[in-house]
């Protein structure tokens, strides 16, 4: 357990660190920001047109509400926790990839679905739209990144060891 622990904590610390870097935030972070802005506004001009995005914000083109999506909106710190939560689990890396490719693509739809919600909520209530930001999808972002580990963890099957089991009576 402790093991898991330090190493659940040196792959945050790092992959933290690594997040902050001037060149993964230019390179790497506001691009994939502006990405899922603009796939955010695809999305949403199915059964609304008057949704666009520019650059990290989805606006409405009528009113000019937006929403601009910032650090720690991005889904990106919760994919942070959740590769470290992977790497320092003791499987094979073959279940380690597996679980990393589908759960990654998990959090990242949710997050979608968190910033299309509170492009909707802000549009409707200022209070209601900062409560959900604040409070309420902080915690189901992170719990659905504990709920996909979980299930990932469920997943791994046990290491063959050398002694046979016996059948059960």
């Amino acid at each position: 357990m402790l093991r898991f622990f330090l190493i659940f904590l040196g792959v945050q610390a790092s992959l933290f660190g690594i997040n902050m870097l001037n060149p993964v935030q230019q390179y790497a972070v506001l691009p994939w920001t502006a990405a899922l802005a603009h796939a955010c506004a695809w999305l949403v001009t199915a059964f609304d047109a008057t949704t666009a995005a520019t650059g990290k914000v989805l606006f409405n083109t009528i009113t000019g509400f937006g929403v601009s999506i910032e650090p720690g909106c991005n889904g990106i710190e919760a994919c942070i926790v959740l590769v470290a939560a992977i790497v320092a689990f003791p499987a094979g890396w073959r279940h380690k990839l597996r679980g990393l490719a589908v759960g990654l693509v998990a959090v990242q739809a949710l997050n979608v679905v968190r910033v299309i919600s509170l492009f909707y909520l802000g549009q409707w209530n200022d209070t209601a739209f900062r409560f959900a930001h604040e409070y309420l999808w902080q915690a189901l972002i992170m719990l659905d990144v504990l709920v996909v580990w979980l299930w990932w963890v469920k997943g791994i099957r046990p290491v063959a060891s050398g002694t046979p089991t016996a059948p059960a009576a």
